[in-house]
């Protein structure tokens, strides 16, 4: 349903097909996406049939999946494979894939909460969970081909009403399951969606449809004022009494004003630079000893924190304290926020979500004396200018401490033959 509503909301089949390509599925599955009505409604239904190597064979109406789906969203056809992959597998697939960086991120940031999902419900480590199902290439497919379309039509923000969570049970692999699934439940209730009851029976959110919505939502509810630019219509496999159909609305605001629904980038021309979507989390504590400090910065950035400091404060009762301040994605943002309450003594954190400009950037390792040094080059989007050259501290300390030489001739041997080597390049 994501991947339909995606493609009739502008996103080009050609390039969904390209992309997924990257991944070296190909000759696993078939995309397609062919018209369709729900109870009298115009929608696109998008299909991923499974193209079965010879000895493996179709099982009814459900795959063999640690957590149930018949229903895929993207109206996916229903087959068995004798393979499962687990997390490590699936990031590894699409790692090496060529997809835009946000893509990439997104698609991760997905599966990683799935796969926790499924580790708190069997009761196992993450690493041990296997996809039966949703590692599957049909789920694959939905999972990467919703968020390259998401990255395609530049949506910066994503915003969900609340979930219906339909009645009665489900077959899966191992066994009979109620409805909601129990990895669903587990997904609604990490983010505390809103839920609610609308009467009908049978599976309404699969698992992957919980774990596209949850890892990439900032938040469950009413739209926000937008102006609609476009909409899209994505058909579910399923007849229901209800129209069967996602909506996807598409609108813009002002740059940096309230957050909404969908939010498309500005056109280049209002704005240069590539943009993402950042939550910042604040907090002041007045009774922190100095090693909680470096322990709280090692939790945050494994945690995936793309930034933090602290800042001497004066609080009240003129006590001398810190604030500090956490930068991360929002899809990090409850680990993050976890990790803040469990190692400091506050009682409150402030969170807010904004736009920042971003520049490309990619690794490139340089041979010196010393041995081999990444090192991360920014450029300007537009004129491909070089604009920061860094080499990565861990390779120059490694280096010194391996040579017996202090860090900054490391650091400073590396920049010095970057620069030899683009001079003459010119």
């Amino acid at each position: 349903m994501c991947l339909a509503a995606l493609v009739d909301a502008g996103v080009p089949l050609s390039y969904l097909h390209a992309q997924l390509a990257t991944l070296g599925l190909s000759h696993e599955f078939i995309l397609t996406v062919t018209p369709t009505r729900r109870q009298g409604l115009r929608a696109l239904y998008a299909e991923v049939a499974l193209t079965l190597p010879p000895g493996e064979h179709r099982h009814g109406d459900h795959h063999h999946a640690t957590a149930a789906e018949p229903d895929q969203g993207s109206g996916a056809a229903i087959a068995a494979s004798t393979a499962s992959r687990n997390l490590p597998a699936i990031e590894q697939l699409i790692t090496q894939a060529a997809l835009p960086d946000r893509a990439q991120r997104w698609s991760l940031a997905v599966f990683r909460r799935l796969a926790e999902a499924e580790a708190a419900v069997h009761g196992i480590a993450v690493d041990q969970v296997h996809f039966h199902e949703v590692g599957a290439t049909d789920a694959i497919v939905d999972i990467v081909g919703t968020c390259l379309g998401l990255d395609y039509l530049g949506v910066e923000q994503l915003f969900c009403s609340p979930l219906p969570t339909g009645r009665g049970r489900v077959r899966a692999a191992h066994g009979w399951l109620p409805v909601p699934a129990p990895a669903v439940l587990k997904l609604l209730e990490q983010r505390r969606v809103p839920i609610y009851s609308n009467g009908l029976d049978g599976e309404l959110v699969t698992p992957t449809g919980a774990a596209i919505v949850t890892a990439l939502a900032e938040s469950f509810g009413d739209p926000p004022t937008m102006t609609l630019r476009c909409t899209g219509l994505g058909a579910g496999g399923k007849e229901l009494p209800v129209a069967n159909v996602l909506r996807l609305w598409i609108g813009e605001v002002a740059y940096l004003s309230t957050p909404v629904a969908a939010v498309a980038r500005s056109a280049p021309a209002e704005a240069p630079y590539d943009s993402d979507t950042v939550t910042l989390l604040e907090t002041q504590v007045d009774d922190l000893v100095p090693q909680a400090v470096g322990y709280l910065y090692d939790r945050l950035l494994a945690a995936g924190a793309l930034d933090l400091f602290t800042q001497s404060v004066a609080m009240k009762k003129s006590r001398p304290g810190l604030l500090i301040t956490v930068l991360c994605r929002p899809e990090d943002e409850p680990h993050c926020a976890d990790i803040l309450f469990a190692e400091t003594s506050t009682l409150g954190i402030r969170r807010q979500t904004q736009q920042r400009w971003v520049l490309p950037r990619h690794i490139e390792t340089l041979e010196t004396p010393y041995g081999p040094v990444a090192l991360k080059l920014a450029y300007h989007p537009r004129t491909q200018a070089v604009l920061n050259v860094h080499p990565e501290y861990e390779d120059c300390a490694a280096l010194a401490r391996h040579h017996n030489v202090p860090w900054q001739t490391v650091h400073q041997t590396a920049l010095s033959l970057w620069y030899q080597r683009a001079d003459k390049a010119l």
